[in-house]
């Protein structure tokens, strides 16, 4: 069966979907988007999302309120009409379209689309048996604190961390780890503290790290936010990596060096189940 998706306005059949040519997102990656989890049918952290959605939009000077479009109930018919259990809903808003022009239009209607994918996000291997990193020189560009569209480095590293038989790639700036291709990097110090880089421009704002990081504090378990090499990282107790649809995966080698014993460690799963449980708690429907 054909998915509903949606599209400036309407929700119609993905195959009756279009997109303009001439659309800023698709000539200039002129755009903004946002991955919401869905678990048990319901929403996760989808009010953080929204924030940050707003945060790019005012970076960008795209100019669309999220809650005067009704994104929530949007996101909400999108899972009933394809009786979503499990997966993402991926939401994308452009500048719209326009003739192409370096210079941007003051005037144009931004484009808005949403779909739904139904994937496992509770049970993954990854999850029971850790992910194999390898790394790479950062070279995106250097406002990554905006969720756009401008993936196609991130793409290639991941494809390129499959080739080597990895699962994902770190990358790596000025002798340390910024993040993944589309996930934040943690290790799990000798003594048990939680080290993940600062929030700046030079990684996205994450918001499964937030959540993670509250988590941790509340526990009294140490919090550093502060930039790691891949040394240390190699040289960790444990390893994850945090993002809206991974959770909370652990990380079992990195460049081919085992982190621990080699398998995924108890604090990490720990982090993973109660972030479960919490999202479970606080799903919207």
């Amino acid at each position: 069966m054909s998915r509903i998706v949606y599209v400036n306005g309407g929700f119609l059949p993905e195959a009756s979907a279009s997109l303009s040519i001439f659309d800023r997102g698709v000539l200039f990656a002129d755009a903004v988007y946002e991955v919401t989890a869905v678990i048990d049918g319901g929403l996760v952290d989808f009010d953080a999302h929204q924030r940050r959605l707003r945060r790019s939009l005012a970076e960008l000077g795209i100019d669309f309120d999220p809650e005067e479009a009704g994104l929530l109930d949007i996101h909400r018919e999108l899972i009933h009409r394809n009786d979503l259990r499990e997966g993402l809903v991926y939401l994308q808003i452009s500048r719209g379209v326009a003739d192409r022009s370096f210079l941007q239009p003051t005037n144009a209607q931004p484009s808005v689309i949403l779909f739904t994918q139904a994937q496992s996000l509770l049970d993954t291997p990854a999850a029971e048996s850790g992910l194999s990193i390898i790394t790479q020189p950062d070279k995106r560009w250097h406002r990554r604190d905006i969720k756009t569209t401008q993936l196609l480095y991130p793409s290639m590293m991941k494809t390129l961390a499959d080739e080597r038989g990895a699962h994902d790639v770190w990358m790596v700036e000025g002798g340390h780890v910024t993040e993944g291709s589309s996930s934040n990097a943690h290790i799990i110090t000798a003594d048990g503290s939680l080290v993940t880089r600062p929030i700046s421009q030079d990684i996205l704002h994450g918001i499964t790290r937030a959540a993670v990081l509250d988590y941790t504090r509340e526990t009294g378990a140490g919090v550093v936010e502060r930039a790691f090499t891949v040394a240390e990282a190699q040289g960790a107790r444990e390893a994850f990596i945090t993002s809206a649809t991974a959770f909370v995966t652990p990380v079992t080698a990195i460049d081919g060096v085992p982190i621990g014993d080699g398998h995924p460690g108890p604090a990490t799963r720990r982090i993973r189940a109660h972030y479960i449980d919490h999202s479970r708690s606080r799903l919207q429907y």
